[in-house]
Parts: structure tokens; sequence; C-alpha cells
């Protein structure tokens, strides 16, 4: 292979840098390039593509082990059966459900805090009537006082 996108072109056109790219080929997300006779990498077109669907699953919240699966996964897609997108994007948004109900609860608390004019959490954490949960710390540190 004479013509192909050296490595400065292939991380420019897929908005990655040089350190990326050579990560992704040391983990194998992209296959190793081929050499020109002095010696530079020469990528195939198809890896500008390879390497957005990677950052486009990673922006998805794939890690990029299972990104690896995954692309593992649509090379094989005739042996055996190992779990495609379909499967592991559902498992995706179940997690992403569970972070959602995780920060909507936080949002909640922190709301509250701001609205019950919490300033200092020491003081809080010892007020029964702080919307902050601090059950253990107030139960040691019961004492009356105003409320946050």
């Amino acid at each position: 292979m004479s013509t192909g996108l050296r490595s400065g072109q292939v991380a420019e056109a897929a908005g990655v840098n040089i350190q990326t790219l050579r990560y992704y080929e040391r983990r194998g997300l992209l296959a190793e390039p081929e050499r020109s006779t002095g010696g530079h990498r020469l990528y195939r077109e198809e890896a500008v593509t390879a390497l957005r669907v990677i950052k486009a699953a990673q922006r998805l919240g794939f890690t990029l082990e299972e990104v690896a699966e995954l692309l593992e996964a649509g090379r094989h897609r005739h042996g055996k059966p190992v779990p495609g997108l379909q499967v592991r994007a559902r498992e995706k948004l179940a997690e992403v459900d569970e972070k959602i109900a995780d920060l909507t609860t936080i949002r909640g608390t922190l709301t509250a805090a701001v609205d019950a004019g919490c300033d200092d959490l020491t003081a809080c954490s010892a007020s029964p009537c702080c919307p902050i949960p601090f059950p253990d710390l107030a139960e040691e540190n019961r004492h009356a006082g105003p409320c946050c």
C-alpha cells in the first residue's frame, strides 16, 4: 500500500489526537496500519470511521472495554452468539436510568439545602431539620440550635 492517510490526517479527520489514535491501536480497537517504505503508518479511510464510532460510543457512556466488545461482536456476527448493541444498549440505558435517579435525589437534597438556607455543614449536620441526610452525625452531635 503506497497510499493512505498518515497519522496526523486520520487524527484530525476524526477529531482525536495522535496519542489517542496510537492508544486505540495498542488496545486493538483499530487495525494496525500498513507502513510506507519510509516506515510511516498509512491508514485506510475506514480508520476515520472507526475512530468516530469509538468516540460516539464513549459519548453514549460505553467504556473502551465495552466498545471493544461491541466492535468484536460486530466482526463475528456469523460465529458464536455474543451480546450485540441491542443488549448492551439496554444494559447501558438501565445504568443511565439509575444514575439519573441518583442525580435527581442529589439535586432534590441540594435544592432543599439551598432553600433551607443551609450555610454551615457542621451546624446543619447537628440540626434535625436540615434536609441533608446526616443521620449518623446528627445522632452523635445532637444539640439544639437554629435550623441551618
